[in-house]
């Protein structure tokens, strides 16, 4: 299916699979209405889950699976590949003598004063790291050309290796990919069932080990994210429902099934980063430039800035300690969700999460199997979460289970009441997510008090107001449907595609030559990507940035430079003058003059797709306020009001303490916070800034 045929099929659909839950948004051309809906996510096989959502979606809302034009889909099934070493055996192939870069990495002590340090990860075995007899310099010029009469041993090492992909990272391949490409060449014509990643295609980018792990990380994913696709392509073609599909990556667009096939390694943040997506979106319509957004659902909690009404992107990241230079939106995670497990140590100490008890068998007020308490069961016996509505009524909690799973394992261990072993969880969760939240703002050098406090996921609501409180913030947004906010997000996505070569060159006019070559072929590169995934001429869009730095520096900072084809001396010095705006923003300091280096420039891609024209509800015909419920807050029981989300108008107001429910939500407003409906329909709480 391709992009014109998208109109005739009205209804686009954004799935975001997370540990616990599989969210949807719906949106129907016809209505210009988009629809919430959620269910559990199927960790054996995630697209199980994704169809039987979609499937429970077309039953609830009304349309048909031959109606579903567009699927955009956000998955971890990268991630948590890594994370559970659930990965092929891969071999890798590298320059003669460089065969230890992986072990060797940086020789980063994280912490310093342990006796015996926990050691880097590494994916691929010193026995399956085999030298390739070949040399290219730091120019890309070569000293050893490649020995291709060395080709049947190595094939014969491969095989006996039982290898089921293969990386390829030559020294000074970004320079000139040249010796990958033909030593690919030769593997596929001998082994075209062979899954390949090059570093050259992956990650074109200077600095060894940061290259090789990507690339190494790219082809363990292959197999594994090409089974998925597999199946998920047999599952859509059930009922007439063949959609146009675009995977969610890193950066913040989406991608075609090719791309992702090739390139498994930019889906590693490819769900978190709807959340960040919409809160960009949201800055907008609210009139907010500054906000920390953060997606707490039932096993992660992610946070991510929006400054000056922009989301931050990065060009290294990290994965269970292993480095991933790729694109990838800003984000701080944490292990801290809904499905967190509370314990008590040898120590005393009352620790919640990392461990998460997941989908299966969730939380112990689930019912199905989970015998350690955890944030969700907190939440319950406290009285904030109604255990006849959760999900909106789809699935029932059992209160008394969750309280005595608190009294056995942590009341008794503490000596504390239920409740006070439940407050005692929500505290130590607050104080995790607090601190979270600081470290993300105190980085770059940025206040709290200057921001604003979106929160979304299914359990971020029950926290907000608290963690705001902690850490000075003032104001608190709770967006429509905040429980499927990720797959919002996704929801608006475009096409993305991230070009990079590394060629250091200094930002002076006598490089212009250099750099407008550099930009030049990037451009073209970029515009044959996008015509290679059907995006036509007029929704293109292609952007600049360079990674610049001080020389002698060993970091640098991404600067943008916009829609540049031809830059000149002027657009030069604009760039360069921006890279010292933004290194005393970051650091406090600027040397203006100081010689500066670009060490590498990029192109982003965009190709626009359709954006959904989406109507505002209308208040539900029913009162805003449900009644009340007795909740146990600040050490002792209260009676607190509960308001319908649904039903709320721009004259209701509402004093905390207070509960707001909504179908896959539901909204603690601490004592002291005033909410009311504001712009684009959030739910925007406040209190007196001398008070926060």
């Amino acid at each position: 299916m391709t992009q014109s045929d998208e109109p005739l099929r009205p209804v686009r659909i954004a799935v975001d699979i997370g540990g616990t839950f599989t969210d949807l948004q719906i949106f129907d051309a016809r209505t210009g209405l988009v629809h919430a809906w959620k269910t559990p996510t199927t960790p054996d096989d995630p697209s199980l889950g994704l169809v039987t959502g979609v499937r429970e979606a077309a039953a609830h809302f009304g349309f048909a699976l031959a109606e579903v034009g567009l699927l955009l889909h956000g998955t971890t099934i990268a991630t948590n590949a890594v994370l559970e070493r659930r990965l092929a055996r891969g071999v890798l192939l590298t320059t003669a003598g460089f065969e230890d870069v992986l072990e060797i990495n940086r020789h980063v002590r994280r912490d310093i004063y342990a006796l015996a340090p926990d050691p880097f990860p590494v994916l691929i075995p010193r026995d399956r790291r085999l030298g390739v007899a070949e040399r290219l310099r730091a120019d890309g010029t070569v000293e050893r050309p490649l020995e291709e009469a060395a080709l049947p041993a190595l094939l014969a090492r491969i095989a006996a290796l039982g290898a089921e992909c293969v990386a390829i990272s030559l020294l000074h391949a970004y320079a000139n990919p040249a010796h990958e490409r033909r030593l690919a060449a030769l593997l596929r014509a001998a082994r075209p069932d062979l899954p390949l990643s090059l570093s050259s295609e992956v990650s074109p980018e200077i600095r060894e080990y940061e290259r090789t792990s990507t690339t190494v990380l790219n082809a363990l994913l292959m197999p594994v994210v090409r089974a998925y696709l597999e199946r998920l392509e047999r599952r859509l073609g059930e009922g007439g429902f063949r959609p146009r599909v675009l995977l969610v990556q890193s950066n913040g667009g989406v991608c075609s099934l090719r791309t992702a096939a090739e390139q498994p390694a930019r889906l590693l943040l490819s769900g978190p980063s709807g959340g960040a997506l919409a809160a960009g979106r949201l800055a907008q319509l609210l009139g907010r430039p500054n906000l920390v957004a953060v997606d707490m659902g039932g096993t992660s909690f992610d946070v991510s800035v929006v400054q000056d009404g922009r989301v931050s992107v990065v060009t290294q990241g990290e994965i269970d300690r292993l480095p991933v230079r790729l694109p990838m939106v800003e984000m701080r995670t944490i292990g801290a969700g809904g499905g967190s497990i509370a314990a008590v140590d040898a120590g005393g100490r009352l620790t919640v999460g990392p461990r998460s008890a997941g989908a299966q068998p969730g939380p112990v007020a689930y019912g199905r199997g989970g015998t350690e308490p955890t944030v969700t069961d907190a939440s319950l016996v406290l009285g904030r979460l109604d255990p006849g509505y959760f999900l909106g009524g789809m699935m029932r909690l059992d209160p008394a289970a969750a309280r005595a799973a608190i009294a056995r394992r942590v009341g008794a261990r503490l000596g504390l009441s239920p409740e006070g072993a439940a407050e005692g969880i929500l505290t130590v969760t607050n104080a995790n997510l607090g601190a979270a939240i600081r470290l993300s703002l105190f980085e770059k050098g940025l206040d709290p008090r200057d921001f604003a406090l979106l929160s979304f996921g299914g359990a971020g609501g029950l926290h907000a107001t608290e963690v705001a409180a902690e850490v000075g913030i003032a104001e608190v947004i709770f967006p429509r449907e905040p429980g499927t906010l990720s797959a919002y997000g996704i929801l608006f996505s475009d096409l993305v595609q991230d070009v990079a070569r590394s060629r250091l060159l200094r930002a002076a006019p006598a490089a212009l030559p250099a750099i407008a070559e550099t930009v030049a072929a990037l451009r073209a590169e970029a515009e044959a990507r996008l015509a290679r995934d059907g995006i036509p001429p007029e929704a293109r869009a292609i952007e600049i940035a360079a990674d610049m730095r001080y020389v002698g520096q060993a970091f640098e900072l991404l600067i943008p430079w916009g829609a540049v084809a031809a830059p000149d001396a002027a657009a030069l010095a604009r760039l360069t003058a921006a890279f010292h705006a933004a290194h005393r923003r970051r650091f406090s300091y600027a040397n203006p003059d100081e010689p500066v280096e670009i060490v590498t420039l990029r192109a982003i891609a965009t190709g626009r797709l359709p954006r959904p024209e989406v109507g505002e509800p209308r208040p539900a015909a029913r009162p805003a306020r449900k009644g009340s419920r007795r909740v146990f807050a600040d050490g002792a029981w209260c009676e607190a009001p509960v308001f319908d989300r649904a039903a709320l108008t721009p004259a209701d107001r509402i004093e905390g303490p207070a509960l707001v429910e909504e179908p896959f939500a539901t909204h603690w407003i601490g004592r002291g916070w005033t909410a009311r409906l504001g712009p684009a329909g959030a739910l925007v709480a406040t209190r007196p800034r001398r008070a926060a």
